[in-house]
């Protein structure tokens, strides 16, 4: 049995140093590849407004169209403000419109009529002046009631004056200044009507674009402040591509240059356009993608793909082929 010790131990330590080989083995200057990950801009939709989630339509994983409603906050009070808001218009606009249309066709009936009685009243006094005038050139009457006819007749026909006036008046529109007001006022209940539906549209915020959901952070049922994220959402899009290059092949990473990439399970190599090279380095690339590759300065570089790729899934470690 002691005799096994040895080897065993042997072959252990040789299987260590092959797997391990890249920790102490220099690598071939020009032969390895720069090692990165890919980085998902998520697009976060927050709540308008505090409230409690009334429905929540996104789920975890699936897929949204545009447009595609993704929660709800409770509507009940923007219901409310926005009733609100259509009587005040409905009220502001009936008050414009009554005084470009002057009186009703009722009201001016009926003065019309006391502009009949008046009429009526008028011509009887007339026929009283003049019996009254008879009577005093006679003698038989005395003048005060032949005054007293001349002021009945005056006073009918002031009346019936008055009367005219007042329905050539009902028929005319209200003063400019007036109608002005009326107008502002129903003009203002309009835009409060249309902010209140705004807000009771706003209450349920929709997909900007086709994406996926990334993740759900509430549930139906659970309060929310304003402009918490409660849905985020990856677009096949937006992801970019982050990997380290030396401090020697820096003057080769531009903006604009294209690069050649591989990923585990992504199939054939992929193509993407350098879009930003770090201004300060770093001295050793994240332990989990590298752990090899300390002590070596190199430079974070970020690269956009030319084409959507359904594959490249945040967190991926990838790896692009040397600069040339």
């Amino acid at each position: 049995m002691r005799r096994l010790i040895v080897p065993l131990l042997l072959v252990a330590l040789a299987v260590t140093a092959f797997l391990y080989r890249d920790r102490w083995l220099p690598q071939p200057p020009g032969q390895s590849g720069y090692l990165g990950y890919v980085e998902g801009e998520t697009i976060l939709i927050g709540a308008p407004q505090a409230g409690r989630i009334f429905e929540m339509e996104a789920i975890k994983g699936h897929a949204v169209n545009t447009g595609e409603v993704l929660f709800a906050l409770d509507p009940a009070q923007a219901q409310a403000e926005v009733a609100r808001a259509e009587a005040a218009l409905a009220t502001a606009s009936a008050t414009h419109q009554n005084l470009l249309t002057g009186k009703r066709e009722e009201e001016i009936a009926v003065i019309r009529a006391q502009i009949g009685q008046a009429r009526a009243s008028l011509a009887l006094a007339h026929k009283e002046l003049q019996r009254a005038s008879t009577l005093a050139s006679s003698g038989t009457a005395a003048q005060s009631r032949l005054d007293q006819a001349q002021e009945q007749v005056n006073h009918y026909e002031s009346r019936l004056a008055e009367l005219s006036a007042s329905e050539k008046v009902a028929a005319l529109p209200a003063r400019s200044p007036e109608i002005g007001a009326a107008a502002a006022r129903a003009a203002e209940a309009d835009a409060q009507l249309v902010a209140a539906r705004d807000k009771l549209k706003n209450l349920s915020p929709v997909a900007p674009a086709t994406a996926d959901v990334d993740d759900v952070f509430f549930k139906a049922g659970e309060w929310v402040a304003a402009g918490q994220p409660v849905v985020s959402l990856l677009a096949p899009g937006d992801v970019n591509l982050r990997f380290f290059v030396p401090e020697a092949a820096l003057a080769k990473a531009r903006p604009g240059t294209l690069i050649t990439y591989r990923c585990d399970g992504c199939g054939a190599p992929g193509r993407a356009t350098i879009s930003r090279v770090a201004s300060q380095p770093e001295y050793t690339p994240p332990v989990i993608y590298s752990e090899g590759a300390r002590a070596k300065l190199v430079y974070l570089v970020e690269a956009r793909p030319e084409a959507p790729d359904t594959q490249l899934r945040p967190g991926l470690p990838i790896e692009v082929e040397p600069l040339s």
